[in-house]
């Protein structure tokens, strides 16, 4: 840890400057006042309120503790912190954010309400109000699994879906694939980056375009028709994938292409847009995070479902520069008399 010129460690020093002062522009907030309000405290959650405290807002990050990623023993592809457990990131990444002096609470935010120039008034869950005068909102998504005896229960262990977070660990074993129900073929070629020794299972999807058969083939991808009605589960983990008319497929892992359902309610409670897309519904953003909602911004996985931790912590972060950088023009113009009528 860095000395500063007073001989207090860095995070110390941090602290202590928090508390002195949580805006750059002067702005007068009540205690009940924040210049912004993270709902949702994963990976673009924490990233937006490490930019927000750095940049002197008074931050409250209000989070339900529910990672999606939280099943999982580790987490890949995010540099320096390549393994790394997603408990331990979370943990480092409060420890961070409150060096900053930004505040935290658990909670979830079951309402909010405009309040035209002045913000946002919050509602938790178990009564308490907040007012916000900007929001980001990090609330990511849920999984649902596909309704197979076995899967719930290996899910993060040896039931995965995510080749670039698990692939490498798994690599050249027997992969399994059910079929996700639009992309039916995807996944299975996909993961045949990792495996030579790939099967799909079709199970309730529709039989691959003609193209997608020529991909599978030419991949070396073995097609198994009909539904899949449990997995064979041994001491040593998944060894096989049980149809309903009694055959056993030998494997080792199994991709599964999960329905993905964004925890978008209190944004589409503010009006926010949305868009549809292969896997779904989801609020549409703008180049700087920006929903349709006057005051109000969106990153990680309640924009899209293939935001992996890097990608979300990256989207928290330009998030939370363009928060500031609203704010701090906003409060200029106003004492400026920019604009006004």
């Amino acid at each position: 840890m860095s000395e500063n010129p007073s001989g207090e460690t860095g995070t110390a020093a941090r602290s202590e400057a928090a508390a002195e002062t949580r805006t750059g522009t002067g702005t007068d907030l009540g205690a009940g006042t924040y210049d912004v309000v993270v709902v949702g405290g994963g990976a673009a959650g924490l990233s937006a309120a490490l930019v927000l405290g750095r940049a002197r807002r008074r931050t409250l990050v209000v989070d339900a503790g529910e990672p999606r990623n939280a099943p999982a023993a580790h987490m890949q592809g995010y540099l320096t912190r390549d393994g790394m457990s997603p408990a331990d990131f979370l943990a480092a990444g409060q420890r961070e954010i409150a060096s900053y002096g930004v505040d935290r609470l658990s909670g979830l935010v079951t309402d909010a309400v405009p309040l035209g120039d002045e913000g946002f008034a919050l509602t938790l869950a178990d009564g308490r109000r907040v007012l916000a005068r900007r929001l980001i909102v990090t609330t990511g998504l849920t999984d649902e699994l596909p309704a197979i005896d076995g899967v719930a229960e290996r899910w993060g262990e040896d039931v995965l879906h995510c080749p670039y977070c698990h692939g490498w660990e798994v690599r050249d074993r027997s992969f399994g694939v059910i079929a996700h129900p639009v992309m039916p073929a995807h996944q299975a070629l996909m993961v045949s980056q990792w495996s030579a020794d790939v099967t799909l299972f079709l199970h309730t999807a529709p039989e691959p375009s003609s193209e997608d058969a020529a991909r599978l083939a030419a991949a070396g991808v073995t097609v198994v028709t009909g539904e899949v009605a449990g997995l064979v589960v041994e001491e040593s983990g998944l060894t096989g994938v049980r149809m309903t008319d009694g055959r056993v497929v030998p494997r080792e892992v199994l991709f599964v292409g999960t329905r993905t359902t964004p925890r978008d309610g209190l944004l589409t409670a503010l009006g926010a847009a949305t868009h549809e897309t292969p896997l779904g519904s989801f609020v549409t953003v703008d180049e700087t995070f920006r929903t349709s909602v006057p005051g109000v911004w969106a990153a990680g996985n309640v924009i899209g479902a293939q935001e992996q931790v890097v990608n979300a912590a990256s989207g928290g972060y330009r998030a939370a520069a363009l928060v500031n950088a609203d704010l701090l023009f906003a409060d200029l113009d106003r004492k400026a008399g920019v604009g006004a009528v």
